[in-house]
């Protein structure tokens, strides 16, 4: 597994910006615990004022683990697979499954082709809309005149009961009238 390393100066950097970034907030957590302004926040009991501190990472953590999973998630949308999630983070690949197990998009159930038949000297064609797996049907029958689902019709909920509707269409008007 790859390791990505900071230079000594990077991480002193990082420290700076985390503790930049922190002091801030755990002033405005304990100003808001003791009703203390923010400036005091190390008068009192410095156990407390540490345990500010404390509690204070700990939102910054949340923080982090939630823009962590933002991040393996955007690298999952753009086709990075579970075993190059885990390559960045230093896990394994089922780890950074367990880890971020919405990350990378599942494969999808390929969604059937249109389906067409000729019936009654007419032709009709079936397809599925992939996004609510619901089935609709579009017919031109022998004597020229099309049909689709009327509006506001049920969805049909499988190509057989759209195969039904569409060969319906087709048998009565199957014969062109003079």
């Amino acid at each position: 597994m790859t390791k990505h390393r900071i230079t000594p100066d990077e991480q002193a950097g990082l420290v700076r910006a985390l503790l930049d970034a922190l002091n801030p907030l755990a002033s405005a957590i304990r100003a808001r615990a003791t009703g203390q302004p923010e400036n005091r926040m190390w008068d009192g009991d410095p156990a407390d004022a540490a345990l500010t501190v404390l509690a204070t990472w700990k939102v910054v953590d949340a923080e982090v683990k939630r823009l962590t999973e933002g991040a393996a998630r955007t690298a999952g949308s753009y086709g990075a697979s579970y075993e190059q999630l885990g390559t960045a983070w230093g896990i394994t690949r089922q780890g950074a499954r367990k880890k971020w197990p919405d990350a990378v998009p599942r494969p999808s159930a390929a969604t059937p082709a249109p389906v067409t038949f000729e019936l009654f000297g007419g032709e009709a064609e079936l397809t599925q809309d992939p996004a609510t797996g619901h089935w609709t049907w579009a017919a031109l029958a022998a004597d020229g005149s099309r049909g689709t689902p009327a509006p506001g019709a049920a969805p049909c909920t499988s190509r057989e009961e759209a195969a039904a509707y569409a060969g319906a269409h087709l048998r009565e008007f199957g014969t062109p009238r003079a």
